[in-house]
């Protein structure tokens, strides 16, 4: 008798490697290990098919192979006997094997190479448990705490936040708050598209740095694939996750020079062992990517996946609704400049080739939040204006935001932490909805270059 093979679903995430064994025509046998053995259903798993010529060439001269998978809590071993069925290169089982691939291919500069070939299907005719790899007391099978209705009173809360997020930058903060507080999740942060072939950071919680306007390109990584393909992404217990980063960090380190344009590097576990992004979408329009990282390979399960893209579809059409114009607001006040009594004024330098702004020697931040930001401090040093509102940034042609979903909110959030990092003598303050009052200590130098 099979058991459900969803009663194992540990043993399918890849913490520890599987062995797959196949046996030629002339029975000459041939063992070697797959980086996925996927859960189909309940008599059904998948085998990704890369590299392994050999295997493939077993399966089709010889359609039985036996595959070990390991239990990563218990360390419990269980064989099951297959019977290969048939090779999908297409269809929803193959692209959502594949997707995790080339999510990791990406990390470690494998795109094109390390590629899904085929998703093997295979019937499982046979299930036992193989003891004597480990002494004395019987392992005890540790469950997941928690259950239906400690998710639900999680999901009561966490709805309850975002409801009564009033602006974006509030929605933001209280979600990531919550999912430590409510979910135990640690680590998170939030992407939103800039432009079309791009996203950047705009919150995250809790890592060293916050690397707000960190940028991440469409097909970079999980991140990217993410954003691209408009679908989750799990990946767990597997070490490509630090060998991608640690490459890219190595690739950024490398190539510090003048010619390049400077970065912001983007917050991340260096030694995160489980990752989980998902989409934000609104009406099949992505408007940011949710990102969860773990130290603990199992701390993403299946039930996550659907769990939290309900939690994600709320954020989402929260952040769609208070990302919208404000139809109400206001002309800008004007006020007089305040007097300067500094010795040394802050030298700010704008870059035109590439809308990037420089506070003193060091890089603050560019693309439209740099525009943003110069039209701001312009108007303040030769007008004398504090206060701003939402929609004369919208009607500006200079800022070139486009006349659907600019998201000026979400630009207006990444300038506002970033001049809190960085340059903390000038400051953003609401005033108001859709309205905010430029806050400068001391006098300001501006420089134009092309």
């Amino acid at each position: 008798m099979i058991p459900r093979l969803s009663r194992y679903a540990r043993c399918f995430q890849g913490v520890l490697p599987s062995a797959l064994a196949t046996c030629a025509r002339d029975g000459t046998p041939n063992v070697t290990y797959v980086s996925q053995v996927y859960f189909v259903d309940d008599r059904h798993v998948a085998l990704s098919c890369q590299f392994f010529n050999k295997t493939r060439q077993n399966l089709e001269e010889n359609p039985h192979a036996e595959v070990e998978l390991w239990d990563p809590l218990t360390f419990e071993c269980f064989r099951l006997r297959l019977r290969f069925l048939r090779s999908e290169t297409s269809g929803p089982l193959f692209e959502t094997m594949a997707l995790r691939i080339q999510a990791i291919a990406s990390h470690s500069g494998m795109t094109g190479v390390f590629k899904l070939r085929s998703a093997d299907v295979c019937e499982v005719t046979h299930f036992e448990e193989i003891t004597g790899y480990t002494t004395g007391p019987a392992p005890t099978t540790i469950e997941p705490e928690g259950g239906p209705l400690n998710e639900l009173r999680g999901l009561q809360c966490l709805s309850a936040r975002v409801s009564r997020a009033t602006n974006l930058d509030d929605l933001l903060t209280e979600t990531l708050v919550a999912f430590e507080d409510i979910f135990g999740f640690r680590h998170s942060m939030v992407l939103v598209p800039d432009g079309a072939s791009r996203l950047v950071t705009i919150a995250s919680r809790g890592y060293g740095r916050t690397g707000v306007g960190a940028e991440v390109a469409f097909g970079d990584g999980v991140i990217g694939t993410v954003a691209q393909e408009q679908r989750l992404i799990r990946v767990g217990g597997t070490r490509d996750l630090a060998y991608g980063r640690a490459v890219r960090d190595r690739v950024v380190d490398a190539g510090g020079g003048g010619a390049l344009r400077p970065e912001i590097p983007l917050p991340g576990l260096t030694d995160a062992a489980a990752q989980l992004a998902l989409p934000l979408i609104v009406q099949d329009r992505l408007v940011g990517v949710l990102v969860l990282e773990s130290r603990d390979p199992l701390a993403f399960d299946e039930w996550h996946e659907a769990f939290l893209q309900i939690v994600a579809t709320q954020v989402a059409i929260a952040m769609d609704r208070l990302a919208a114009p404000d139809e109400d607001d206001d002309a800008a006040e004007t006020a007089e400049l305040p007097a300067a009594d500094a010795p040394a004024p802050l030298r700010l330098t704008f870059y035109a080739s590439d809308d990037c702004v420089f506070a003193g020697d060091e890089y603050l931040v560019r693309n439209v939040p740099g525009k943003v930001l110069w039209r701001l401090v312009t108007a303040y040093v030769r007008d004398g204006r504090t206060h701003f509102t939402n929609r004369e940034l919208r009607l500006d042609p200079w800022l070139g935001l486009p006349e659907l979903r600019d998201n000026l909110e979400s630009r207006l959030i990444l300038l506002r932490r970033r001049l809190e990092e960085k340059c903390p003598a000038i400051r953003m303050v609401p005033c108001g909805r859709g309205k905010f009052r430029l806050e400068v200590e001391g006098r300001l130098e501006l420089i134009e270059r092309d």
